[in-house]
């Protein structure tokens, strides 16, 4: 029999787990098939003299927080920028430009001085604590005094940690609207591989909106800039009915009769390319262990060019339910990162849906990536307009030019 343990109780693993016959093991033992682990508790196993079985399996990378930690993101799609222009000029390194102009405070504030005057001192910018989630510590700024006043309240640099330190990133002031309000996207990505680069995304991810109407003029009105469900289930106007989220679905039937078809495939091309090259630009730094797997949160915000953005990647994206939809959707986002990792001699009785076998390719993606889709046969869940899960994996070959990637490096 399958066995499993989990940190906390996150009800839709557990209930994904039960349905397919696999027993729940206490928190601590060690003789799991499958192990959601904490963030926290990462250095217990990659750390200590546990040794993983070959048929073992782990839901993180070792290092995860290369991608994760906001600080240690924006280091190394820098770094792939400067790579890149190295290769290829000004040009390659204007492929990359797929997150906000973002300094790393302390370390970077004499060069975030000097960006915030050279536009004459006119723009907003929005400070982040790294290593929080969930908008704790966001704040809005328009005037270096306000980062002096948050300097000068905080430990020095000695005595910080990476939970104390912060980034500052140009505020994208002309976010796609929707009815007036600012929202960004959540999608679900599951990468079983990172050498070599192998990843799957869902099509069950969702937008999440503000509840009161943009405007420039309240920098610190936190339910009209942070889209982050922890703060807006606490205003007024939230809906506990359905969150104010929308699904990608919904989202995308919106975008065709609002912005056209070949506006809204191709603003979707460029969410794939932005997940493709985030990814890469941390593809060489994060170990790649064979028992590891790892269902990321990304969060993208579009502004009103259809530009996406990357704001943020989680390494543990929330699992808690608060509608039904909502329980419906994470709980079929769980049921295929569990297709996809479990071994099939774990399959007992006989699956009735295979997801791997459905994958097939249909050519290169920008950058050495080819890009398949899969269909759950059999399995649709059409509940709240949800639809059926349709994974895309982006399976990255390691910076090889686009005209050596074959098909078949990717069966």
């Amino acid at each position: 029999m399958v066995s499993y343990t989990c940190d906390g109780s996150t009800a839709v693993i557990v209930s994904n787990c039960n349905r397919r016959g696999w027993e729940q093991l206490d928190e601590g033992d060690e003789n799991f098939d499958v192990y959601f682990a904490s963030v926290s508790h990462l250095k217990y196993v990659f750390g200590s003299d546990m040794r993983l079985g070959p048929t073992q399996r782990i839901n993180h990378f070792p290092n995860h927080f290369e991608l994760t930690r906001k600080d240690l993101l924006c280091k190394n799609i820098k770094r792939h920028q400067q790579l890149a222009k190295r290769g290829g000029g000004a040009a390659a390194a204007a492929q990359l430009d797929i997150l906000p102009e973002t300094f790393v405070l302390p370390h970077e504030h004499a060069l975030f001085v000097e960006a915030f005057r050279k536009e004459g001192g006119l723009g907003t910018w929005i400070m982040k604590p790294t290593g929080s989630s969930q908008g704790k510590g966001i704040f809005l700024i328009n005037k270096l005094s306000q980062v002096r006043q948050w300097s000068n309240s905080s430990l020095p640099p000695a005595l910080r940690n990476a939970s104390s330190n912060y980034i500052v990133s140009r505020y994208i002031k002309d976010p796609l609207l929707i009815s007036g309000k600012k929202f960004d996207l959540r999608l679900y990505v599951l990468v079983t591989s990172f050498k070599p680069l192998k990843v799957y995304l869902s099509d069950l991810g969702f937008a999440r909106f503000c509840t009161v109407q943009y405007t420039t003029q309240e920098l610190d009105n936190e339910f009209v800039h942070l889209t982050n469900v922890a703060i807006q289930k606490t205003g007024d106007a939230y809906n506990s009915k359905h969150g104010n989220k929308w699904t990608l679905q919904n989202l995308r039937l919106y975008l065709e009769a609002s912005q056209g078809d070949e506006a809204t495939e191709k603003l979707f091309g460029d969410i794939e390319r932005v997940i493709t090259l985030s990814l890469q630009a941390c593809q060489a730094i994060v170990t790649s262990d064979r028992h590891c797997f790892e269902l990321y949160g990304y969060d993208i915000m579009i502004d009103s060019a259809l530009k996406p953005w990357l704001i943020e990647v989680n390494a543990s994206p929330s699992l808690a339910t608060t509608t039904e939809a909502d329980r419906i959707l994470k709980t079929r986002v769980v049921a295929d990162m569990l297709d996809i990792i479990t071994p099939p001699e774990w399959m007992e009785p006989e699956p009735t849906v295979d997801v791997r076998s459905s994958f097939t390719a249909s050519g290169p993606l920008w950058m050495a990536a080819d890009i398949c889709t899969a269909h759950s046969a059999g399995a649709q869940l059409a509940i709240d307009g949800l639809g059926a899960f349709t994974g895309r994996i982006l399976a990255a070959a390691s910076l090889r030019p686009v005209s050596d990637v074959l098909s078949s490096d990717f069966a």
